[in-house]
């Protein structure tokens, strides 16, 4: 069945909620901070939280299009991905 582009909004914004109270914070998704400094630190790179959210966004939409089949976990994770990526631009 055919998922309007408000449905994934929905879905998305409802598993990072979830997902805030399960590792995060009741703000929300909050542990990117921490990854990327950590993975900065490892590899003496230097991207920002919006670029690792973009890294993240192409794996999932690399992990979609592996397969012939859908699969929601990726759909719902590239659009989560592009809203905390969006939100961390706007700062």
């Amino acid at each position: 069945m055919m998922k309007t582009s408000t449905e994934f909004l929905d879905n998305a914004k409802k598993i990072q909620q979830d997902r805030a109270k399960q590792y995060d914070s009741p703000q929300g998704e909050r542990s990117m901070a921490k990854t990327i400094a950590a993975f900065n630190t490892i590899t003496s790179c230097t991207l920002t939280e919006a670029e690792e959210w973009l890294f993240m966004q192409l794996l999932k939409d690399v992990r979609q299009w592996q397969t012939k089949n859908y699969h929601e976990d990726s759909a719902l994770d590239s659009v989560s991905y592009a809203a905390l990526k969006a939100e961390e631009l706007s700062a």
